[in-house]
């Protein structure tokens, strides 16, 4: 787990708040904002940019659930949940990937420790397995766009498929550019002459 974690706190109550940054602090982590509610937990954090918050589920205004949604919406946060009693209904719509554990109050500090390493565990699986997902789809259209350039380049000079390719890596190593964007710039100029022929 990373260390010296940069934690926001929301809770209405003042002495949990307080128990939270004590706790936090011999952790060795840095509470960097406090919040009264859901809303003024999302204010503080557009400048904050925590790397973490801990938000009890109900609060004024805004809760818990509801600033989490908010603040992932904007960048991606994980956030561990805190609530006085234990509450299926809720834990079934706190199934996002951002939220990475929920604790049940009062709250030990030992409780604290493991679910702030679980749950950054966790978090840090979803973003990788959410990168390489995010990787694979953008390879799997680049490939399309150059399986398409390909087309053009045999329709438009009367090559086979071998030496079409060939022809659009040795235009991508001559111009120094990557062969996805030696395509985008084939696919776009048919897009051009497509539309001229039908004007």
């Amino acid at each position: 787990m990373k260390r010296n974690l940069r934690i926001a706190i929301a809770d209405d109550e003042g002495d949990i708040r307080a128990y939270l940054q004590e706790a936090l602090t011999r952790l060795g982590h840095q509470v960097v904002a406090t919040a009264e509610s859901g809303q003024q937990l999302i204010e503080k954090c557009q400048s904050i940019h925590p790397d973490l918050v801990i938000a009890d589920i109900r609060m004024p205004e805004i809760d818990g659930l509801q600033a989490a949604r908010a603040l992932n919406a904007q960048e991606p946060t994980p956030v561990l949940l805190l609530s006085a009693h234990h509450e299926p209904e809720t834990l079934a719509s706190a199934s996002a990937d951002y939220i990475v554990g929920y604790l049940v109050k009062p709250i030990s500090e030992a409780n604290l420790k493991t679910a702030l390493a679980v749950g950054l565990s966790r978090y840090e699986r979803f973003q990788a397995l959410a990168r390489e997902s995010a990787e694979l789809r953008q390879s799997l259209e680049d490939r399309k766009l150059i399986e398409k350039a390909k087309g053009i380049v045999m329709n438009r000079l009367q090559v086979n498929e071998d030496e079409a390719f060939r022809r659009l890596r040795k235009r991508a190593s001559d111009q120094n550019i990557r062969l996805i964007e030696v395509a985008r710039h084939i696919v776009a100029a048919e897009d051009i002459f497509h539309n001229l022929d039908r004007t």
